[in-house]
């Protein structure tokens, strides 16, 4: 593996952990797609830091399993600013 991508996926995992943040802002941050903070975060930080890789993956876990109320509390702000 080069040693940029190996860098990019600590650097992602570190940044994962630290601020709790989701894929997409993930991505956004660190300019490159979902996929790919996925893809560095399941795979590549295994074989290069599975404790770390163990710790970041906790993190989306809860992000993925809450995404619902977000995506949920998104609309009703669309919503309320709309008709008002």
């Amino acid at each position: 593996m080069k040693d940029y991508i190996e860098e990019r996926a600590i650097n992602i995992a570190n940044y994962i952990i630290e601020s709790s943040a989701t894929v997409r802002q993930t991505a956004k941050r660190f300019g490159i797609s979902k996929s790919t903070v996925h893809k560095d975060i399941t795979e590549r930080m295994e074989q290069i830091n599975p404790i770390l890789a163990k710790e970041a993956r906790k993190v989306l876990d809860v992000n993925k399993s809450e995404r619902h109320i977000r995506g949920g509390m998104a609309t009703r702000e669309k919503y309320l600013h709309q008709h008002t």
